[in-house]
C-alpha cells in the first residue's frame, strides 16, 4: 500500500483527510487484498487485488463496487462507498474505498461461542431475512438491469462446473458425472431472476456488535451477479454441512451445529421472501455439486504448488460427500 498514493487519491475525490493517514492490512493472500485506513476522524476500507498471481478474469473489484453503489438506498444494509479507481491510477491496481462498519465479524465457532443461543438463532434470522430483502429488490429500479444474464442462469451453472471437474479433478469419482447428467436432466424449465450474492453466509457479513439481531453490512460481493435467487439460498444451506470445514481448513461459524438446521433456514426464507421452494432438490444438488468441485480445485491448485497448507491437501477429501449429498438431494426430493 503507496499510503501517500491513497491519500492524495482520497483528497482528489473531494474526501476530506484531516491528520495523518494510518493503514493497516486487515486481510490478506490470494483473494483482494483488505485495508483498514483511519485519519483523525474517519476510518475507510481499501480493497484491492493481490500484488502477484493476478488474472484477467479475478479479482472483480468493478462488480463489488458496482452492486454495493445501486444497493446505497436499498433495504440491504452495504457499507457507503466512496470511491473506484478502475484504472488503477493511484496504486497501480484497481482499489475501492468504502467507509469502515463498525461490528463484529463471525468467523469461526470461536466467534460463535459468544454469542448466547438465543442470539445465534435471532442472528441467523436476520441473516435470511436480509438475503429475502436483496432477493426482492428490482434490478432495473437501482441500475443493474445489465448486471448480469439471469435467462438460463441454471444451465450455464451446470455446464460451467461440469467444465471445471475436468480442469481441476485429481482422481476419477463416478458420482461427479452421475450427478452431472442428474443435474443436466433435471434443469427446471422456469426459475426466477433476482440480484443474487453468491457467497452468503454469516462470515461475509458484520453484524451490530450490539444486538446480533442486526446486520450492519453484507460484504464480499465478488460472485454477486443476475441470476436464480433459490441458487443463493441453497448455496447458504449448503454451506451448514460440517465437511464444509475440510474445505475451508477451519471449523466456521456457518457449519456449527447451534445455528438453525438447513431445512430451518430454507422454510424461514420462504416465509420471509414469500417465494416457493420449487424443485428444490434441483438447487440443493446444483450446490453440493459446485461445492465439491471447489473443494477438488483447491487441492489441485495444491498439487501445483500455487496452494500451501495441510488444508488445501485435505480440501478434496470433501469432494465425494458432497457429490453424495447432491444425489440424496435429487431422490429425496423426487418423492
Amino acid at each position: 500500500m503507496d499510503i501517500p498514493a491513497l491519500e492524495q487519491y482520497l483528497r482528489d475525490q473531494g474526501v476530506d483527510v484531516r491528520g495523518e493517514l494510518r493503514v493497516e492490512l486487515i486481510s490478506g493472500g490470494r483473494s483482494n487484498l483488505t485495508f483498514a485506513a483511519a485519519d483523525d476522524v474517519s476510518r475507510w476500507v481499501v480493497r484491492r487485488p493481490p500484488v502477484a498471481g493476478l488474472t484477467p478474469s479475478a479479482h472483480d473489484m468493478a462488480r463489488e463496487y458496482t452492486v454495493t453503489s445501486a444497493l446505497q438506498n436499498s433495504a440491504v444494509p452495504v457499507a457507503k462507498t466512496i470511491a473506484f479507481d478502475a484504472e488503477g491510477v493511484a496504486l497501480g491496481a484497481p482499489m475501492t474505498v468504502v467507509e469502515f462498519v463498525d461490528g463484529t465479524v463471525v468467523r469461526d465457532q470461536d466467534d460463535l461461542a459468544a454469542l448466547s443461543d438465543a442470539q445465534v438463532d435471532s442472528s441467523a434470522n436476520a441473516l435470511v431475512r436480509v438475503l429475502a430483502d436483496l432477493h426482492a429488490v428490482d434490478p432495473a429500479a437501482v441500475g443493474l438491469e445489465t448486471f448480469g444474464h439471469p435467462a438460463g442462469f441454471v444451465a450455464r451453472q451446470v455446464k460451467l462446473w461440469a467444465s471445471q471437474w475436468e480442469i481441476v479433478k485429481t482422481r476419477e469419482l463416478p458420482d461427479v458425472a452421475t450427478l452431472h447428467a442428474a443435474l443436466a436432466a433435471a434443469i427446471p424449465e422456469n426459475s426466477a431472476a433476482s440480484i443474487v450474492h453468491g457467497d452468503f453466509r454469516i462470515d461475509n457479513t458484520i453484524l451490530d456488535s450490539a444486538d446480533p439481531n442486526s446486520v450492519r453490512a453484507v460484504v464480499d460481493w465478488e460472485l454477486s451477479t443476475l441470476g436464480d435467487p433459490l441458487t443463493d439460498v441453497a448455496l447458504m444451506c449448503v454451506y451448514r454441512a460440517p465437511i464444509f470445514d475440510v474445505i475451508l481448513g477451519s471449523r466456521a461459524a456457518w457449519t456449527s451445529p447451534r445455528l438453525p438446521t438447513p431445512d430451518d433456514l430454507a422454510h424461514t426464507y420462504a416465509t420471509a421472501a414469500g417465494r416457493d421452494l420449487n424443485h428444490w432438490g434441483f438447487y440443493l444438488a446444483l450446490a453440493n455439486f459446485k461445492l465439491g468441485i471447489i473443494g477438488e480445485g483447491i487441492t489441485h491448485r495444491a498439487h501445483r504448488g500455487s496452494a500451501t497448507g495441510s488444508s488445501a491437501d485435505r480440501a478434496a477429501e470433501a469432494t465425494p460427500e458432497f457429490m453424495a449429498a447432491g444425489l440424496r438431494a435429487l431422490r429425496e426430493y423426487a418423492r
